[in-house]
């Protein structure tokens, strides 16, 4: 073998092993995530909603009131901003909604939850200092959504679409809480 090809044969291994050692120490891609990545479609006739989240675990924690405070914007989920995609107009609430995507925010309270469609597309959902990336002066629709009180606790975030009444609703629920946000 030349030594040309045997140079070229190391600075390849030399590469290789940089990458697979970036990728597990620095970007840990083996590793699972604490608050997967999921993905909830729904259906029907031409309506095709999507939302995209991260779901964390309560692991005996207290959620909302403590590591979601009440009265502030979360990203409603974790890590990546949580996103909703619309191939139709939606009426939520008396209000408008075009077909396309946004991000989904949300400022759980007590007995209320606000839940915030924001047009803007934001690369994750807090920043350094663990604040909300949310701009509002991109919001498309405010609406405001009582909380219901679960008899059993939900240990993963998990949000849904709901159609069993005739009526579809987009659900969050967490720990001992779900809001049901009416789509038409």
């Amino acid at each position: 073998m030349n030594t040309f090809l045997k140079r070229v044969l190391i600075l390849l291994s030399v590469i290789a092993l940089g990458l697979f050692l970036y990728s597990v120490l620095v970007e840990n891609i083996f590793a699972q995530r604490l608050s997967p990545k999921d993905t909830v479609e729904f259906k029907l006739n031409d309506l095709k909603l999507e939302v995209f989240y991260n779901r964390p675990y309560k692991k005996g924690r207290d959620v909302f009131g403590a590591l979601v405070p009440f009265n502030q914007v979360w990203r409603t989920g974790a890590n990546e901003a949580t996103t909703f995609k619309t191939n139709s107009p939606l009426k939520i609430k008396g209000n408008s909604l075009n077909a396309g995507k946004y991000t989904l925010w949300t400022v759980p309270k007590d007995s209320t939850w606000t839940i915030i469609f924001n047009s803007k597309q934001y690369s994750w959902g807090v920043n350094a200092q663990m604040q909300p990336m949310w701009d509002p002066n991109y919001d498309v629709i405010n609406v405001e959504v009582p909380v219901q009180k679960l008899d059993d606790s939900v240990e993963q975030f998990t949000i849904g679409f709901d159609n069993s009444t005739d009526k579809l609703f987009l659900t969050l629920a967490w720990d001992d809480v779900k809001v049901a946000v009416p789509l038409k």
